[in-house]
């Protein structure tokens, strides 16, 4: 469908084998905030291995932007009939709509599925491109007669965007360590407080105590046989929990052939059996150097007080230190990383609504929620565990 009376022109894709791969990342790598987790590549595995397809509530419709034969916008539009995977809640809005006798599902997305992490949404060459995407995004949810649109953990441009169409923002808190060139994993120790440093250390002392040590491998260095550990460890700890895993093996697989040098892997072991794993991803630079690390996946065979902990933050932030990696980024929510030194950040989202009253009423929410959100911030900023503040990270 058209969108503007210029030669531009909007197309949908059900797979993103429909889409040059080159073309899509070519795309993603000149935004303001690229990520792993927006390739080709990545948004592939997720379709291919049947973790995000209509099956499971991500029904695809990759949205497009084309001027003659260049591609100059695209998206990854997932159509919804659930909010599961998302991180950003709405079943309070979705109830609502129910109470009212009103369809919320199917609604509109604009996110990476499963996968809570700040970062370009609106691929785009240019402002104007990025515009029309959102224009496009709004009209086709109009052409659809969706009830919502929403655009998930965005980067400031798209952010600009949004704000710009007059679509309702939103904000939430996740937790990102910063590095300060800090020698040593001692040395930052010694930055923070003398009780967060003191429970860092008894906690990892467990660990240590228990028998369990742990290796790290990146890319080509994770063997089949750890990815395979990785996965019984990941899909165990899901069922633990009475749910099973989004991701499915295939998927992994699929990273481990298309994409290794993004994935860092730390696998614990006692009395010479693997017991535990935690999977990061990363972001590098055109020499393929890590530049920041995100908390992604873990799991364990058995039960040590203080696992988790040392796999997935204490573990990763000693890798970052040792290689130079200016943030960690570790997911959603979790206002107890605070203890491990990972400050609160706003992250952003954007929201439309076709209904009128019950847009209206969800934009005097959000500004009591945004409200909220600021109180929230101020107070967990003056519960820093730094003997001294460190850099503004919000």
């Amino acid at each position: 469908m058209r969108n503007d009376p210029n030669d531009y022109v909007i197309r949908l894709c059900e797979s993103p084998a429909e889409i040059d791969a080159p073309a899509w990342n070519g795309l993603l790598a000149s935004q303001d905030a690229p990520t792993p987790f927006m390739r080709h590549e990545y948004l592939a595995a997720l379709h291919d291995s049947g973790s995000a397809t209509a099956k499971s509530g991500w029904t695809t419709r990759l949205l497009t932007l084309w001027r003659g034969r260049q591609l100059r916008g695209a998206c990854a539009l997932y159509l919804k009939d659930h909010s599961y995977g998302e991180y950003v809640f709405d079943w309070a809005w979705a109830n609502a709509y129910e109470q009212h006798g009103l369809a919320y599902y199917p609604k509109a997305l604009v996110a990476v599925p499963f996968t809570p992490v700040p970062g370009s949404r609106l691929l785009a060459v240019d402002a104007e491109a990025r515009r029309l995407l959102v224009e496009g995004l709004v009209a086709l949810c109009r052409q659809e007669k969706l009830s919502s649109l929403h655009l998930l953990f965005l980067s400031d441009a798209d952010v600009e965007a949004c704000t710009a169409a007059g679509l309702m923002q939103r904000h939430t808190v996740q937790f990102h360590w910063l590095g300060q060139d800090w020698p040593t994993f001692d040395a930052f120790l010694a930055s923070l407080s003398h009780d967060k440093r003191k429970k860092i250390r008894q906690e990892r002392r467990k660990v240590a105590d228990a028998g369990v040590t742990f290796r790290a491998s990146r890319g080509d260095e994770i063997s089949a046989a750890d990815w395979d550990l990785f996965y019984r460890c990941y899909e165990r700890t899901y069922r633990e929990h009475g749910n099973p895993p989004y991701l499915r093996r295939d998927f992994f697989r699929r990273m481990a052939a298309h994409m290794p040098g993004n994935w860092l892997l730390f696998i614990g072991s006692r009395n010479g059996r693997d017991i535990a794993a935690s999977l990061i991803a990363l972001s590098t630079d055109e020499h393929g150097a890590p530049t920041v690390a995100y908390g992604r996946y873990w799991g364990a065979l058995e039960r040590v007080d203080c696992l988790h902990f040392e796999a997935c933050y204490y573990q990763p932030l000693q890798w970052c230190i040792e290689h130079g990696v200016a943030r960690f980024e570790g997911g959603a929510q979790g206002e107890h990383k605070m203890a491990r030194a990972l400050m609160p950040v706003r992250t952003h989202s954007a929201h439309w609504l076709a209904h009128p009253a019950f847009a209206d009423a969800i934009e005097r929410f959000l500004e009591r929620e945004g409200q909220g959100i600021e109180n929230y911030l101020e107070h967990l900023e003056a519960r820093s565990p730094f003997r001294h503040p460190p850099p503004d990270q919000a």
